[in-house]
């Protein structure tokens, strides 16, 4: 299912989804409107609560909770986007500046608390400890990823084993939470929960690792961000540490010093260690195995278009332009 096709089927829940996200951004503190209105406006693709949304519709879920739920996760999600950009030292995101450059750290920092606790209220809302557990152990694992990844900024000895540990804590469970609470709300069972959990978990993977080849092979126009970005912050993410890995020792002493410094001028240097050991492909086969996994996790689901949709972002998590 192409992704005009999957857009088409949830266009309702979705349109919904983003009004919800508006009214409950809302705040008698005028800055707090400023900000959250520019960086919840600035686009993107709603991939999070787009999951939700089909999780739950593919189980025949009627109701109206899988709407806060999506608001839910995607205040979650624009939190940690404030808070990545400043302590990134980002002023690129979606093609313009973004809130940091545009309004500052402080505000950056303390709009994403309001996001976070703003999310929080709603899970309240739901009446369900079921929600609100899954949630509070997600954000807590998020944090952990956020840290894990600090430490490992200029760390020229990250292996991949360390890069998929920060995977899962910072852009992995945020995908399997969205889509094992669609199917909690619909009332599935244990075994089909984590049917979608083992969904989520392989496809934010695969997405992390397409999204981390794009900084090497996308285009930064369509991007909206600079090329390159993850290595001038110091950060050695698949096709780096695949070349690192494979590459003669003068030049592995090379990438590692390039890492070490966090040297964006050494942009051509890395790319063509990455070419010489074929680590963009090697990249986009481990997400495709990841994707392969994700959709073989939806066999336990009853066939329907929402589960086709599902299968559908696998698949267009690799082969996305941004």
């Amino acid at each position: 299912m192409d992704q005009q096709t999957i857009r088409a089927l949830c266009a309702a829940d979705m349109t919904a989804v983003n009004e919800l996200i508006l009214a409950r951004l809302q705040s008698d503190v005028s800055l707090i409107n400023q900000l959250g209105f520019y960086i919840v406006s600035a686009g993107g693709k709603r991939m999070r609560p787009m999951l939700t949304v089909m999780a739950a519709r593919a189980l025949g879920y009627e109701g109206e909770d899988h709407l806060k739920l999506a608001a839910i996760i995607e205040f979650i999600h624009t939190s940690t986007l404030l808070h990545d950009d400043v302590v990134d030292e980002s002023d690129l995101r979606r093609g313009r500046a973004t809130a940091n450059a545009a309004f500052g750290n402080a505000a950056s920092v303390l709009v994403g608390d309001f996001l976070y606790s703003r999310a929080f209220q709603l899970m309240v809302e739901l009446e369900s400890m079921t929600v609100q557990k899954v949630l509070a152990d997600t954000t807590n694992r998020i944090a952990e990823g956020e840290v894990l990844q600090l430490l490992h900024v200029r760390n020229p000895d990250t292996d991949e084993a360390a890069y998929l540990r920060v995977i899962e804590r910072k852009t992995a469970v945020l995908f399997a939470a969205a889509t094992q609470l669609g199917g909690h709300l619909a009332g599935l069972g244990a075994a089909g929960e984590k049917a979608l959990f083992d969904y989520g978990m392989a496809l934010g993977y695969a997405f992390q690792i397409a999204d981390d080849v794009l900084d090497y092979a996308g285009d930064a126009a369509t991007l909206g961000k600079n090329l390159g970005d993850d290595l001038a912050e110091g950060k050695a993410t698949l096709p780096l540490i695949h070349a690192m890995a494979h590459s003669a020792p003068d030049v592995q002493a090379r990438l590692k010093q390039i890492v070490v410094d966090g040297e964006a001028s050494g942009f051509g240097e890395v790319m063509a260690a990455i070419a010489a050991c074929g680590s963009l492909e090697y990249s986009r086969a481990v997400a495709q195995g990841y994707a392969d996994a994700a959709i073989d996790a939806l066999a336990a689901l009853p066939d329907s278009e929402a589960k086709a949709a599902l299968a559908g972002l696998a698949q267009y998590a690799l082969q996305r332009a941004h």
